[in-house]
């Protein structure tokens, strides 16, 4: 009876809190601010995409979640006014890690103005024609969506051709977080300003993983670009192991291999 008292009373100094393998649980807490007018965003939607759970951000645009596993975690934030923005966080086991995220309302419509009361005379306006930019068409559906709504940066052929690019390092070395290593007599190769050393990174060409024929496409090829330059831009269906080290995603003229019909 003495023996296991003794068991007990070590096992509560060596580990006070409730539970030792909760030491392991890692913990995600954040910021959220609106980019526009840099103000924190109360009221703002988090969702862990792992388990379903969620919470919302306090008036100082404060959240946070406990308990979580180490490995990749990805988490969604959803408010009035703003497109959905994702966030993915790779935790190292029981790390407490720390996360700003900014929303941009200018992608969003502003709302149309409330009708004039009956009394107000409404003056007539000319007629104004609106001409919207074609898409690149059906195969480019998520491209544009994600143009449209993501953290990332794109480039589109009109545009790759204005600047005279010869390789796709000439395309990205004026991007925001995008850095060459040059020298070696191999050429400059692509790397996130964010990301480590030695670390490269991941090439995704027409919607498959290639980082053997990724950062050699040939420019004449390619018909838009997205760059994620980390983690907490990297869209959901792009993180992987490799997404602390940036994404590129390579839209070519070509698209992938057309599979055969077994007959």
């Amino acid at each position: 009876m003495v023996k296991l008292s003794v068991v007990l009373l070590l096992a509560a100094l060596l580990c006070p809190e409730v539970g030792c393998a909760q030491r392991r649980d890692g913990r995600l807490s954040g910021l959220v601010f609106d980019m526009a007018t840099l103000q924190p965003l109360r009221d703002v939607t988090v969702v862990n995409l792992l388990d379903g759970k969620s919470t919302i951000t306090d008036s100082s645009g404060a959240f946070r979640f406990e308990k979580l596993p180490a490995g990749i975690v990805r988490f969604l934030f959803r408010v009035q006014g703003f497109p959905q923005q994702s966030l993915v966080v790779a935790l190292a086991q029981g790390e407490a890690m720390e996360r700003r995220v900014d929303m941009d309302s200018s992608t969003v419509a502003a709302a149309a103005p409330p009708p004039p009361p009956p009394s107000t005379q409404v003056q007539q306006l000319s007629k104004v024609t609106v001409v919207e930019t074609p898409g690149l068409g059906p195969r480019y559906a998520n491209f544009e969506r994600r143009k449209r709504t993501g953290g990332g940066q794109y480039v589109v052929r009109a545009e790759i051709e204005r600047m005279g690019a010869n390789m796709l390092s000439d395309v990205v070395r004026s991007m925001r977080g995008v850095a060459l290593d040059c020298g070696g007599g191999r050429g400059c190769s692509i790397r996130m300003v964010r990301a480590p050393m030695q670390c490269p990174p991941e090439y995704v060409v027409d919607d498959n993983v290639d980082n053997m024929f990724g950062p050699t496409v040939p420019v004449r090829d390619i018909e838009a670009i997205e760059v994620y330059t980390g983690p907490s831009e990297v869209p959901g269906e792009y993180a992987g192991r490799n997404a602390g080290c940036g994404v590129i995603v390579i839209w070519t003229k070509a698209g992938p291999p057309q599979r055969s019909k077994k007959k």
